[in-house]
């Protein structure tokens, strides 16, 4: 299992209700899938780089989770079936590495 970042940015005319049922139903399927919901955030609405749907603005929300590969593109095939979704990414998080260096012995 990998760790991996989900934003996905959602039609700002949906309520505060609206985003939390979808944002509940993606960790529904993530838990479904066998994975495990790390760390969830909601960053709220924001101005766009660039017009979406003639949209300038966006609900941005984080997901943080830990599961197989495979949940990718049945997560990414959910978000494009939904029309409310204007765009998602999904990437795979870096783990954090050792630096290599060992601590000093104590004498």
């Amino acid at each position: 299992m990998s760790i991996y970042e989900t934003v996905v940015v959602i039609d700002p005319k949906l309520s505060d209700p609206e985003v939390a049922t979808l944002a509940e139903k993606t960790k529904q399927t993530i838990v479904k899938a066998g994975g495990e919901v790390l760390n969830e955030d909601h960053w709220g609405r924001r101005k766009l780089a660039y017009p979406i749907r003639h949209l300038r603005e966006g609900y941005y929300l984080y997901i943080k989770f830990q599961a197989k590969g495979a949940l990718i593109g049945q997560l990414n095939q959910q978000f494009r079936l939904q029309e409310t979704i204007l765009r998602s990414l999904t990437v795979h998080a870096e783990e954090p590495k050792h630096n290599g260096k060992k601590a000093p012995k104590k004498t």
